[in-house]
Order: structure tokens, then C-alpha cells, then sequence
């Protein structure tokens, strides 16, 4: 049995805490594409930050959606945009996880028990903004989670090491200017071996090495489940 098939087994099994604040019952959440096969994304629209997030914005909107949704797998068109992704002979296109889009300012939660493993701002242009990459240790499986694209505020008062207890409100979307200049969104990353980083972690590979990524960063719609239940599947 492999790592990642480890995760899925022991997370599968588990109730987990919520991630954002989300009512299965009452709230909506949008599919969101954002591969080349989404004829909107034209540059006109990703060069521009307000109008990039008016657009996210408008979507959520027009479709009476809380949070919107996606890209775990997904060979998205959106990082020419930014020479952040432009590595030397293949570009990075394949996202390793999810996207929770919604509105600055929305509050994120531990979904379980953790230790703080590393933080960092990676100011830049299309890249994090604040991170917060917190361990966890489930049933003896040792993991890792990137909460990308935070609030400036949400690295204030954290230690390295520190332990951060299941349901603490810990952090927030970061506006564009704290965010690496993307809508409001929560990029989650389930990382299973970390490889000696710390506050960083790619959260996009080149398509070439899409097996030995995804093999490192499972689904994370298996603790998702925990925010939004059926909406998530």
C-alpha cells in the first residue's frame, strides 16, 4: 500500500472539522473551471486583478453560490499570467490542489488537532502570498496541509512548532495584495512528504511529472467532505 493509499484509508474513515464555515443544507457551491477549455479566461481578464476577482466574484454571484470550487488535477491555463510558472523548457500547469474561492476576509478553520511546521510570505506575483503549512499525525500517518493565498494577519503570533487544536479559526483570505495577486481564494494542499521545505511547497507541476506530484499530493476532497459534505463530491 502506498502513502497516498494510506491517507485515503485513514482519512476516509474519520469525522473531520469544517475548513471554512459551510451550511450543506442551505449553501451552494459553484464548480469552477479554470482549464484552457473555459473560454472566458481570456488575457484581457487575468491581467487585471479587480477585474479577475469581479469575475470569480460574478460568478459566485450569478449562481447564488457561497464558495466556489476545483482544480485538484486540473492543466489550467490561468499561470500564463505569471512568469512564476514559466520554468525553463516546460511550463507549470497542474495544479496539486484545491481551490476554495470566495470573499476576502472569510475565515479558516483547523479541521484537526496540528502543530504549526512552517510559515512564510512568498510575495511575488502569482505565487502564495501568506502561507501557513501545518502537520498532522493521524493514527501514525504523518501529513501535511499548505493553506496558500492568506491574509497578511494570519502569520501574526505563530511559532513554529506550536500546537494549533481542531476547530481554531487560525486565518483568512488574503486580499490581492497579500494573496500573490489572485481573487480571494483558499488554495488547500495535502502534502504527504515535504521534502525538507518549509513555507513553501509547489502547488503546480509541470504535466511531465504529474504522477510524482499527484503521488505526493493526494485528494484533498477526503477531508473536504468534512466542510461540505455531498456538495464536495
Amino acid at each position: 500500500m502506498t502513502t497516498a493509499q494510506q491517507f485515503e484509508d485513514v482519512l476516509g474513515t474519520m469525522v473531520l472539522g469544517k475548513v471554512v464555515d459551510f451550511d450543506a443544507a442551505a449553501d451552494l457551491l459553484l464548480p469552477m473551471d479554470f482549464s484552457a477549455s473555459n473560454v472566458a479566461l481570456v488575457p484581457e481578464l487575468l491581467d487585471d486583478d479587480m477585474r479577475f476577482s469581479a469575475w470569480v466574484a460574478g460568478q459566485l454571484a450569478a449562481n447564488h453560490c457561497r464558495y466556489g470550487i476545483g482544480g485538484y488535477n486540473e492543466h489550467r491555463s490561468i499561470y500564463s499570467r505569471s512568469q512564476h510558472f514559466d520554468d525553463a523548457g516546460e511550463p507549470r500547469r497542474l495544479h496539486l490542489g484545491v481551490d476554495i474561492w470566495g470573499p476576502a476576509g472569510t475565515v479558516v478553520y483547523n479541521f484537526h488537532d496540528a502543530q504549526v511546521h512552517s510559515f512564510r510570505f512568498n510575495d511575488g506575483f502569482g505565487d502564495y502570498g501568506a502561507t501557513v503549512i501545518l502537520k498532522y499525525e493521524v493514527d501514525g500517518l504523518e501529513f501535511h496541509v499548505l493553506y496558500g493565498h492568506l491574509s497578511l494577519d494570519s502569520l501574526k503570533g505563530l511559532e513554529v512548532g506550536m500546537p494549533l487544536p481542531a476547530g481554531s479559526a487560525f486565518a483568512s483570505f488574503g486580499i490581492a495584495e497579500e494573496n500573490g495577486h489572485w481573487p480571494p481564494h483558499l488554495h488547500f494542499q495535502v502534502i504527504l512528504n515535504m521534502q525538507g521545505l518549509k513555507g513553501d511547497y509547489p502547488g503546480v507541476c509541470q504535466f511531465s511529472k504529474r504522477q510524482i506530484y499527484l503521488l505526493n499530493c493526494p485528494d484533498p476532497a477526503v477531508i473536504l467532505r468534512g466542510t461540505f459534505g455531498e456538495a464536495n463530491a
